[in-house]
């Protein structure tokens, strides 16, 4: 009985052993970890002030604002939902709202298939291919400013570098930018080359992650250079079209800048979008309420489309 109480008291020290062992390499890891932690929360810590004083208390101050109405200087004077009954019934935010949708219907799914096209040809092993990649890539860096200034002496109706082309073939030219016609098509037309060589990297990164072997068992099928990319890189690129098309959508819906300096928002309100009325309204009228309300209105359309595109590719998905 005595040597069996022995086994057991060594039996029982055999197994606490690792027992302790493990405990006491618990409790280092645990001390390693809140000591990573301290330090990541330490050096996180200015870019927390920055985005608590730049991003996330001026999103709760203006949806505040937009349901009172101030104008920077006087008192807040609270009005509910005042400032949303008043966007449902003003006929300039109408007339901007159907703009911008305008602009987002053409310039989204026309720089999207450009850009597509110039993705695969620049995938080709052809000469000086850098130089196009880094050509097509340059408006992408270049100032808007810059682009803005370019463009509008391209649209000169006078001396204007589109114009001239036009008179070679024997058509008069328009008054591009002060046309209420051609105004908006010209601002999208610089929006597309803008934005043209950002969609096109991305595009080229998801045409070489695409396997060789999907394209040469097509051609042993005798398939055709339209049925392989109808059949295998414009599927096997669905999940990067959607990331681009994402990000047009939601860059077409506050395009702001290009309105700004090419026109103005004129002729009249020809090219004046939801953002550029939002401005308008903060910063030249003094109508923060107003203004605000007008933000809330722009996200939630913008959200809203992102879930629909959301669903419509988990739908659609190959994968």
């Amino acid at each position: 009985m005595l040597q069996n109480k022995e086994e057991l008291t060594d039996k029982e020290v055999l197994i606490e052993a690792p027992v302790r062992k493990e405990d006491s390499s618990k409790k280092k890891i645990s001390k390693l970890f809140y000591k990573d932690s301290t330090w990541a929360i330490i050096f996180l810590f200015p870019h927390l002030i920055l985005f608590l004083a730049f991003m996330l208390f001026p999103v709760i101050g203006s949806f505040v604002l937009s349901f009172a109405s101030w104008d920077l200087i006087g008192e807040l004077e609270w009005i509910g939902f005042g400032n949303y009954v008043e966007l449902y019934n003003d006929e300039i935010f109408v007339e901007v709202f159907w703009n911008t949708v305008i602009f987002t219907a053409v310039s989204v799914p026309v720089g999207i298939f450009i850009s597509l096209l110039l993705a695969v040809a620049l995938n080709q092993k052809i000469g000086g291919i850098k130089f196009y990649r880094v050509a097509y890539f340059l408006p992408v860096i270049s100032s808007m400013v810059a682009v803005a200034i370019i463009w509008q002496w391209i649209y000169n109706p006078e001396y204007g570098f589109l114009n001239f082309l036009l008179n070679l073939v024997g058509i008069d030219g328009p008054n591009w930018l002060s046309s209420q016609t051609w105004a908006l098509p010209a601002v999208i037309i610089t929006t597309i080359w803008k934005n043209l060589g950002f969609n096109m990297l991305i595009f080229l990164a998801g045409l070489q992650g695409i396997s060789d072997s999907y394209y040469e068992a097509a051609e042993l099928d005798g398939a055709s250079v339209i049925q392989k990319f109808r059949h295998i890189t414009i599927p096997l690129l669905s999940p990067t079209t959607f990331f681009i098309t994402i990000m047009a959508v939601i860059n077409s819906f506050q395009v702001f800048d290009t309105v700004y300096l090419m026109t103005g928002g004129g002729p009249g309100r020809a090219t004046s979008v939801i953002v550029h009325y939002l401005y308008q309204n903060g910063f030249e009228y003094f109508r923060m309420g107003y203004a605000s309300a007008m933000a809330y209105v722009l996200f939630f359309l913008v959200f809203i489309l992102t879930i629909i595109q959301f669903l419509r590719q988990k739908r659609n998905s190959i994968y």
